[in-house]
């Protein structure tokens, strides 16, 4: 088998200067200097990088970002440092805590009428934003499809993310999960719901599968697991991550209660149960009774218009005709009436956090 080196080759005028800078500096490792008698090129190794510094090479000096658990305890604290050679060092938390930015409320309408461009995005999979303005930065929901069934080209990842929903709305999708058995066929009206770091892979899917991916924040990091395979040889049902626990809720064996609502009937997904009230999902129909105005106090309230039509009234604003394919966000305590439902009405409702009150208006 043929080994392969790589290096980022930088420049330098003085290569002399640069030789303590990566070596007792950034700790790297002197690999390789020639010529002897005036040395012209040196080769330094070390957090999985290899870098070739050459005299009168013609790039530019470019960054090295240097990711580390102990970033005051690296290059006596600083956290940005120039090389002789004019090449930027950042240093950086390898692991830095996940921030949840102040949700920016806002009563927002999606249409799926207004026909905004659907983005491909990773593994091939097409994104549509059902809400633009994300509430500054604390939320995603994202209505995915992928036209073309079969295997999907993706690999073992985890998301580093404080919440994520995935409800599947049409067709079918097989995924594996960390510690949870051999692959789970999510079909429409199932949901899962990935604890923040567990492992997964998405293997195949129908012709014209969609779902609806809540993720909070709006901007999370997906990284790549190269070592682990799926599926694992443990089952750990129980098992929790950053104290929530894997979620797989079948629709076919729901059952439904009164909802929040008069008018309407829910089943409850036991999201607000396993992640101990970070979020809650509750999947909604019609039920018996007159609509009522009513207001919430829970930070987002997100609903999308799976199935049937709707009408959403809000004080202050005209009232939106919705069909399946819309969605909308409801800001605490604004009052607001989901009127005239048709038979088949259904509805996704996310709400972050689970538990919260709902006022009915006299």
């Amino acid at each position: 088998m043929t080994e392969t080196i790589a290096e980022m080759r930088l420049p330098t005028t003085e290569l002399r200067d640069d030789l303590p800078f990566f070596t007792k500096t950034l700790g790297m490792r002197l690999d390789m200097i020639y010529p002897a008698d005036n040395p012209q090129v040196a080769v330094f190794s070390g957090h999985g990088l290899r870098v070739r510094v050459e005299n009168g090479a013609s790039e530019p000096p470019g960054t090295i970002r240097i990711l580390t658990d102990d970033p005051d305890g690296f290059a006596n604290g600083a956290r940005r440092l120039t090389a002789p050679n004019g090449t930027t060092v950042e240093i950086d938390e390898r692991n830095p805590p996940m921030l949840l930015p102040q949700t920016q409320h806002a009563f927002v309408v999606k249409r799926l009428a207004d026909q905004a461009p659907w983005i491909i995005g990773r593994a091939g999979m097409q994104y549509r934003d059902l809400i633009p303005s994300r509430l500054g930065g604390s939320i995603i929901a994202s209505h995915i499809r992928i036209p073309d069934g079969g295997p999907v080209p993706d690999m073992v990842h985890f998301h580093k993310v404080g919440f994520q929903l995935i409800f599947c709305y049409r067709g079918w999708v097989d995924v594996v999960y960390e510690d949870q058995g051999p692959k789970m066929r999510l079909t429409a009206g199932d949901c899962f719901i990935q604890p923040p770091e567990i492992r997964h892979r998405v293997l195949e899917a129908s012709d014209n599968v969609e779902v609806i991916e809540i993720g909070v924040p709006a901007e999370h990091v997906t990284e790549i697991d190269h070592e682990m395979e799926l599926p694992t040889p443990t089952l750990r049902p129980d098992r929790e991550w950053q104290g929530q626990r894997f979620v797989f809720n079948k629709a076919k064996t729901a059952e439904w209660h009164p909802f929040r609502l008069p008018g309407y009937r829910s089943r409850d997904t036991t999201i607000a149960a396993n992640t101990k009230g970070v979020a809650g999902v509750q999947v909604v129909r019609r039920g018996e009774g007159a609509p009522r105005w009513a207001a919430h106090d829970t930070d987002i309230l997100f609903t999308f218009v799976m199935e049937g039509e709707v009408t959403l009234e809000g004080e202050g604003k005209e009232p939106y005709r919705l069909t399946a394919g819309d969605a909308f966000v409801i800001p605490p305590g604004m009052k607001t009436r989901l009127a005239e439902p048709s038979a088949d009405v259904e509805l996704l409702e996310v709400s972050l956090p689970g538990v919260f009150k709902t006022t009915l208006a006299d």
